[in-house]
């Protein structure tokens, strides 16, 4: 017997889907059966991406656009109701940063940081529970955020911001959408290597309590968690996924 795929007729929203983790979340639903939608404002990474799944006979359906840009967003969903006419389920996975001094922080950095990460998040996550109420399936959407949600560096206030605002939109959603069966739930990355693993020291994967170094496959493993339709009793959460850095007491030794 053949390999039961996991997201068999299932529709896929991803958005930062041309590298690190969004470019494995695409890859990893195609393999799984999944018609998936990948969305990047870099058009050469989402090409490349693409190129990818189509060598393996997967198909990907592309959308170049900047999550930043509101006049962008709902024409995307408006093409995508028209050529698939369904949605199962999202990740707001499109994030920057910009690591400034908060003296020297720009107004317009701080809002181009807010306007991707928080209000691109909100937008998207709006106008495809639009489209998953009108096609009566509900839906799982999946907000990437970030442990520095809940923990910081110094310089990283923007960025903190918009995590820890991906948060309480989360809930704020997961309650205002449940009664259209759409589930809205969250994830914290901690360190992801998205580079070359082979170059991490040693002691990059020892200061884990996991004793390692995160992995893009770790937060696929969360988002299908997450997503599985199974799993219809978890909404408005937040899952972090940080080899244990989060609960790890730091003390100069």
């Amino acid at each position: 017997m053949g390999h039961k795929q996991m997201f068999q007729d299932h529709t896929v929203l991803i958005t930062g889907a041309g590298a690190g983790i969004g470019k494995v979340l695409v890859q990893s639903y195609a393999r799984e059966g999944a018609c998936v939608i990948a969305v990047d404002r870099d058009q050469q990474k989402l090409e490349e991406t693409a190129a990818i799944m189509e060598a393996e006979g997967l198909d990907v359906l592309c959308y170049t656009v900047d999550v930043s840009k509101p006049e962008l967003i709902e024409p995307m969903f408006s093409d995508i109701d028209e050529k698939q006419g369904k949605l199962d389920i999202v990740i707001n996975n499109a994030g920057l940063g910009i690591w400034k001094h908060p003296f020297d922080l720009g107004l317009d950095e701080w809002d181009y940081v807010l306007n991707t990460n928080l209000r691109g998040t909100f937008l998207c996550t709006r106008e495809a529970a639009k489209l998953m109420r009108k096609y009566k399936r509900g839906g799982s959407i999946i907000n990437m955020s970030s442990t520095r949600a809940l923990m910081s560096e110094p310089n990283s206030e923007a960025y903190a911001a918009s995590k820890g605002g991906i948060l309480a939109l989360t809930h704020a959603m997961a309650v205002s959408l449940g009664k259209e069966r759409i589930r809205v739930n969250a994830i914290c990355p901690g360190w992801i290597e998205t580079g070359e693993y082979n170059d991490l020291r040693q002691v990059d994967h020892d200061q884990h309590p996991a004793h390692r170094v995160g992995r893009p496959e770790d937060i696929v493993k969360a988002c299908f968690y997450l997503s599985d339709p199974d799993n219809d009793f978890v909404t408005g959460t937040q899952l972090v996924v940080d080899g244990g850095m989060t609960r790890k007491m730091m003390y100069e030794e």
